[in-house]
């Protein structure tokens, strides 16, 4: 039976944060504040990971994207990449800032990783000092350079624009896409960083990044899935892409087929929901497969018909990206 919701959506997709670690402190995501980090058992062992995705796919899960904080300083991800693999996820991916991709991308594309999506927040190196709050420039596009290399490519490049900080790269983001032959993203600023820094002011939008793009270089529009949440371009001249993904300015909720399981064990319905669904306790109960799947039907027949962002009682959620998952 299909997994779907009280609006019908039918849900494909899942996001599985297996840690809230970052190697990063984004100034768009995480405070620069102390540490305060989940306690290790809190965290679902890759035991209780790969039960539930295999439950998952047996209910229609097709797609599955691994995340963080940062997915790979957390110990054994490969091996866990290679046996949800074996549960039959039909597109295997992963979400990471790349530091460590260089020395890791042969094993991850050995355990059976389908694609990659990396993200760059700026090209310049002072700038980028200053987002992510580390050194890790060079070791970030030698990460990239691994994996357009390998079986991965063309790599997704996710930027998220912040006006003030990077929105002057707008062009210069579109001539790395076209320079490498790899797919630009660009992501529209949340409200879900730590510091609650976030305006409406501070959004750079999607039509705006268009605009600016296809002024210098023409774009031709590349069909995509109904519940695909980037609106994708190719360049005219055939080399490279881009996608713009509008969460802010031009919502897609209404095609949504994604639900995200966090490191602690709480299955989410949006990236926005007020409440979180704690399965960790069916994983580590007595509960059958049967009885997680019946939870798991009821949580997501009540996903949210949408964020909301853009209503006047909105408020941001208690969690920020790198403790959902991204």
């Amino acid at each position: 039976m299909a997994l779907t919701d009280k609006f019908g959506r039918q849900i494909t997709d899942l996001r599985v944060s297996v840690t809230d670690r970052c190697n990063f402190r984004c100034v768009y995501c995480r405070s620069a504040n102390h540490e305060n980090h989940m306690p290790a058992g809190q965290l679902l062992e890759w035991e209780e990971y790969e039960r539930l995705v295999r439950i998952l796919v047996g209910m229609g899960i097709r797609k599955v994207r691994v995340t963080g904080g940062e997915p790979l300083v957390r110990p054994g991800v490969e091996e866990f990449i290679a046996r949800l693999k074996a549960t039959g996820v039909a597109d295997l991916s992963m979400t990471t800032n790349a530091f460590l991709l260089a020395e890791r991308c042969d094993r991850l594309v050995a355990a059976g990783l389908d694609r990659i999506n990396i993200s760059l927040d700026s090209l310049d190196r002072q700038k980028f000092e200053r987002i992510t709050r580390t050194r890790t420039f060079d070791q970030v596009i030698a990460g990239i350079d691994a994996a357009q290399a390998s079986r991965l490519r063309p790599v997704k490049v996710n930027a998220v624009l912040v006006r003030g900080i990077n929105d002057d790269e707008v062009e210069a983001f579109a001539e790395f896409a076209r320079e490498r032959d790899l797919i630009m993203r660009f992501i529209e600023y949340m409200p879900l960083d730590a510091d609650r820094a976030w305006t409406r002011d501070l959004v750079v939008t999607a039509a705006e990044i268009h605009r600016r793009i296809s002024a210098r270089w023409p774009l031709l529009p590349i069909a995509h899935e109904r519940s695909e949440t980037a609106r994708k371009f190719r360049f005219s001249d055939g080399r490279g892409e881009i996608g713009l993904i509008a969460p802010v300015s031009q919502p897609f909720c209404g095609h949504c087929a994604r639900i995200r399981l966090t490191a602690d064990g709480k299955l989410r319905t949006c990236l926005f929901s007020k409440d979180d669904h704690d399965v960790r306790f069916l994983l580590r109960g007595v509960a059958s497969d049967e009885n997680i799947a019946d939870e798991i039907r009821s949580i997501v027949a009540e996903k949210e018909k949408g964020h909301r962002i853009n209503e006047r009682d909105f408020v941001p959620p208690s969690r920020t990206m790198v403790s959902i998952g991204g």
